[in-house]
């Protein structure tokens, strides 16, 4: 069996809105996903999942509980060791893109190897590899407002990918987008995590796409099911 690279253990979040009672979102929940490993989560709206994916990707910090990444405990660690795990070992994609308009496909995947200290032709050389492996050899040099919006996303797939993160965390990634784009796109998905090792936690409303992954957790009250 692979090695856990994302374990979060007794995972608790509250939000405290006013002066209301605080609003327990998620309450001592547990879950691992193993290299190569592609799991769904599947939630209804409200449940917390998102803010599930921002304590898993270091984005938010739990009131209780312990988030290890790659066998490292990033709970409590300082914001620079985080900052630097998140940049180098997790990579995200969003329902929407949320790409650089005023920079190409190619700079837009050059762009975090760059903030992680990779020299520019090595850069560009692996922004290109990885969009030709994503089907956009011949849209390098679009900028977003000019590709369709399966396109789009695959650049973010693409970005998600340029510092060869060890978990991918996405959430609802195809959920903008028509049902064959969706399908190329979480084919790319899980071949991405197939053929290299990548954990993969993706949120999904779409109970076929769900079934297509190595397995589906369920979140509701708080905790994994």
């Amino acid at each position: 069996m692979s090695e856990p690279a994302l374990e979060l253990k007794g995972i608790t979040r509250r939000f405290q809105v006013g002066s209301a009672p605080p609003i327990l979102v998620l309450q001592g929940l547990d879950l691992t996903v193993r290299a190569g490993e592609t799991v769904a989560l599947v939630a209804p709206s409200g449940a917390g999942k998102s803010t599930l994916l921002h304590i898993a990707g270091l984005l938010d910090q739990p009131d209780e509980g312990e988030v290890v990444i790659g066998g490292r405990v990033m709970t409590g660690q300082p914001d620079a060791v985080r900052t630097a795990v998140r940049r180098d070992e997790v990579g995200f994609v969003y329902q929407f893109h949320h790409l650089l308009p005023e920079f190409s496909a190619c700079e837009n995947v050059v762009l975090p190897q760059l903030a992680n200290g990779v020299a520019a032709g090595l850069a560009r050389a692996r922004a290109t590899e990885l969009l030709s492996w994503l089907g956009l050899a011949d849209r390098l040099d679009h900028r977003p407002a000019e590709l369709s919006g399966g396109q789009q996303q695959r650049v973010a797939v693409g970005r998600a990918l340029a510092n060869a993160p060890r978990l991918l965390l996405a959430d609802e990634p195809t959920g903008n987008l028509d049902e064959a784009t969706a399908e190329q796109v979480f084919a790319l998905l899980l071949g991405v995590a197939r053929q290299t090792g990548l954990a993969a936690l993706i949120a999904t409303h779409n109970p076929a796409l769900a079934a297509r992954m190595d397995r589906t957790v369920h979140l509701s009250g708080g905790r994994i099911a």
